[in-house]
């Protein structure tokens, strides 16, 4: 019975702690976070904090994946389709966004 409590308890803290979490929209729109200019995200605020570091670790652990699929799959370059990528990623960025320009400065759109 006991276990049984603390085992919901456990479950309860996690779903809690996972409600807070910051996701990578958020972590952008506090101005944190941006656009790199390889395709991947990176800090635009430093030091970072851990919170942040791990929204921007699992952000281009996935795009990374992706664009190594992508690349596979078209028989071209990780770093093409990153290219691509950052193009269209700042296309799309919103207004008060972070991405960097061609040289790594940070711009706010």
């Amino acid at each position: 019975m006991m276990k049984k409590f603390f085992l919901g308890l456990m479950l309860v803290v996690v779903g809690l702690n996972s409600a807070f979490a910051l996701d990578l929209r958020e972590a952008k729109a506090k101005g944190l976070v941006g656009e790199r200019n390889d395709g991947y995200v990176g800090y635009v605020v430093k030091p970072a904090s851990a919170e942040v570091k791990a929204v921007v670790k699992e952000v281009n652990n996935k795009r990374k994946a992706k664009f190594a699929a992508t690349a596979g799959n078209n028989n071209i370059t990780i770093e093409q389709v990153a290219a691509r990528f950052y193009q269209r990623a700042v296309s799309q960025t919103r207004a008060g966004h972070y991405y960097q320009d061609a040289g790594g400065k940070w711009v706010k759109k």
